[in-house]
């Protein structure tokens, strides 16, 4: 059972050794129908199938506005969610799961979404910071009151050169790039990176978010 802490504000949660006393909830963002599936701005959605093909479960179970899925990664039980709540009100159904869960968003919670400022087959693991324009990463706050959940972006941006960004010509993409399917050349590099997102996930869980971040946020040699 938690036990209340000195100052009577927020239970803590009791741990023993990696034995946890709530699950920890990994959410994917996006819009949930078919026409919806293959487009950048479900790459949150991508990333959750994916985690659970490769854990042997499916996402289908419906519970807090979420279709949802448990396993067990790294000794740890694990919540798999998507969100059946559209994109702009994903807060809602987070902080649905959050509050039936009994789980602590600085430290049982995983965002996964889409980014814009990352080039498509690139990926970032953040420990906290602000919704940087990303709707469904502002509903997430807006919903929970704080920043400092741990989120994993992955890149769906074109991959511009230099010298188009700076001419103006090679112009940040928008609302209507996000929700057009991908094509299919997108589609394979998705894929590759998926199974990265994966690994990452996992690394958070088996090391913790700081081992992850050190692994999979450097940039790489030859770039």
């Amino acid at each position: 059972m938690p036990e209340a802490s000195e100052t009577g504000s927020r239970p803590q949660r009791v741990r023993s050794g990696s034995i946890q006393s709530s699950p920890f909830l990994i959410v994917g963002l996006g819009n949930p129908g078919l026409e919806y599936l293959w487009t950048p701005h479900n790459a949150g959605f991508m990333a959750i199938d994916r985690i659970a093909q490769q854990e042997g479960v499916v996402v289908q179970n419906r519970r807090c506005r979420a279709t949802t899925a448990t396993c067990r990664i790294a000794g740890r039980e694990v919540v798999l969610a998507k969100p059946e709540t559209f994109m702009n009100l994903s807060g809602v159904a987070v902080a649905a799961l959050v509050e039936e869960f009994e789980a602590d968003p600085s430290q049982d919670l995983l965002v996964i979404y889409d980014e814009l400022d990352l080039v498509l087959g690139t990926f970032k693991i953040r420990e906290r910071g602000s919704p940087a324009g990303h709707n469904g990463a502002r509903s997430v706050t807006d919903a929970l009151d704080t920043q400092e959940w741990l989120r994993l972006r992955i890149g769906v941006g074109p991959d511009l050169p230099p010298e188009a960004i700076a001419s103006g010509a090679g112009k940040r993409p928008g609302r209507d790039y996000l929700l057009s399917p991908m094509r299919k050349a997108d589609l394979a590099l998705m894929d590759e990176m998926l199974d990265k997102v994966a690994t990452a996930t996992r690394r958070i869980l088996e090391l913790g978010p700081a081992a992850a971040m050190n692994e999979f946020n450097r940039k790489d040699k030859d770039e």
